[in-house]
């Protein structure tokens, strides 16, 4: 596979069998995650202990099917996987913080920003071509997502929060780096390993965040139709995450940061459908664009790898 870098360059021996599986892993990732958000809108809870009881869910869950299975994580795997887990709990918990002191718009937006960083990584890092068609394409759909953003925006506005912009930032570069860093300790540590050990250090490293934005020791346990939605939160964007850490052993960087750019849109698309919120014309016209432009994306990869392989 191209972009690999020498030090990796046998754990991808045999992985070009499974790049169609990985791309169709990739993309019902950025599904997961985007049915996900639309779950998020309707649970009542404060952000910072979704994140929390979420984690820890999924780490009681997953430890328990880890260990019945007969299974341990030794010493090397939490090495290997703490830096994975601290930044993916980080960007969750300042994510969480941007939306209190700037608009949704702002922060999705600049979420969105991710691609251009995980593009740029990928060349530089992965030594992966990205060229000019690749680019474009991903700047049209880019436009494509602020055209979808901004276009449901109505008296909230797009404006400047400059604190509330900075944190969001902040959360889209830790995004970023937990992004690269995954697919980093991926060729080293299986899926379930790495997501099962996530969550658990995931979960301590956003108790004390959890707990000061709750104003207690511990955040108020859920309710019973809570813990439903955490369940399904678990199930969901959880399953999005082992996922996508699946598929990092078996595409390229770019095209993984590309198709983040999906998730706006179909979380819109989504709020549309279940949640009855207005999708104007303008926001349609730039789902199509972005969706298009991804499944370009897609299928391009598709014909680059066939042709590598043969």
């Amino acid at each position: 596979m191209t972009g690999v870098p020498p030090h990796q360059a046998r754990d991808f021996v045999g992985a070009r069998d499974h790049s169609s599986l990985g791309r169709v892993s990739a993309v019902g990732a950025v599904v997961l995650w985007s049915a996900g958000n639309v779950i998020v809108a309707q649970f009542d809870m404060p952000g910072l202990a979704i994140g929390f009881w979420r984690l820890t869910l999924g780490s009681l869950v997953y430890s328990a099917f880890f260990y019945a299975g007969g299974r341990r994580i030794g010493w090397n795997e939490v090495r290997m996987a703490a830096p994975v887990a601290v930044l993916f709990a980080l960007e969750l918990g300042l994510f969480f913080v941007a939306l209190h002191h700037t608009t949704v718009a702002n922060a999705t937006i600049i979420g969105s920003l991710q691609t251009i960083v995980l593009m740029a990584v990928a060349a530089r890092r992965y030594r992966e071509r990205i060229g000019w068609w690749l680019a474009g394409v991903g700047a049209v759909a880019l436009g494509g997502v602020v055209v979808v953003v901004v276009g449901g925006v109505s008296g909230e506005g797009v404006g400047l929060n400059l604190r509330g912009d900075l944190f969001a930032v902040v959360a889209m570069l830790l995004f970023s780096a937990y992004f690269v860093m995954a697919k980093e300790v991926r060729p080293r540590i299986d899926t379930f390993t790495l997501q099962t050990t996530i969550m658990g250090i995931g979960a301590l490293v956003l108790l004390p965040m959890a707990a000061i934005d709750a104003g207690r020791v511990l955040p108020p346990l859920p309710s019973w139709s809570q813990w439903g939605w955490l369940v399904l939160l678990m199930i969901i964007p959880g399953t999005g995450h082992f996922l996508m850490n699946w598929a990092h052993l078996h595409v390229t960087l770019s095209l993984t940061g590309i198709l983040m750019l999906a998730i706006p849109v179909l979380s819109t698309l989504g709020a549309w459908l279940v949640l009855d919120q207005a999708l104007g014309f303008v926001q349609g016209l730039g789902m199509v664009v972005v969706l298009a432009s991804l499944v370009l994306v897609v299928r391009r990869d598709a014909r680059l790898q066939e042709v590598q392989t043969t």
